[in-house]
C-alpha cells in the first residue's frame, strides 16, 4: 500500500489531465488492486493506492510516465508531499444498508 499525502500549489496547469492519465495508467499494472482519494478545498489531498505486493508497487514507481509526472509535481503542483509505503496486515469494513422508504413515509 502507498499513502501519498500532498499540499498543492496555486499552479495547477494540466494537473487534472495528468492525474486522470495516471489513474488510467496505474490500472494496467499487474497487481494493482485499487485506490481511494480525498481532497479538501484548501488543497490537502490523500491518495491511497493498494497493490498486491512490493513488485507491483515497484513497477508503478518506475513507470516512465509516472516518473515524469512525479518530477512535474515537484516543480509545479505540490507545495509538499509525503509518501508512506506499508503492508496491510488486516482490513475490514462496514457499509450501512439503505433502508427502503415506505410509499406512505413523508
Amino acid at each position: 500500500m502507498a499513502v501519498f499525502t500532498t499540499v498543492r500549489t496555486q499552479n495547477q496547469n494540466d494537473y487534472s489531465e495528468t492525474n486522470a492519465r495516471m489513474e488510467d495508467l496505474v490500472k494496467d499494472v499487474p497487481g494493482f488492486l485499487g485506490m481511494d482519494h480525498a481532497q479538501t478545498p484548501g488543497g490537502l489531498g490523500i491518495t491511497v493506492g493498494y497493490f498486491r505486493d512490493a513488485d507491483a508497487l515497484a513497477e508503478w514507481r518506475t513507470n516512465v510516465e509516472h516518473r515524469a509526472a512525479q518530477k512535474r509535481g515537484q516543480v509545479e503542483w505540490y507545495q509538499s508531499y509525503t509518501l508512506h509505503v506499508a503492508k496491510v496486515e488486516r482490513s475490514h469494513g462496514f457499509m450501512r444498508a439503505e433502508v427502503p422508504q415506505s410509499p406512505t413515509a413523508g
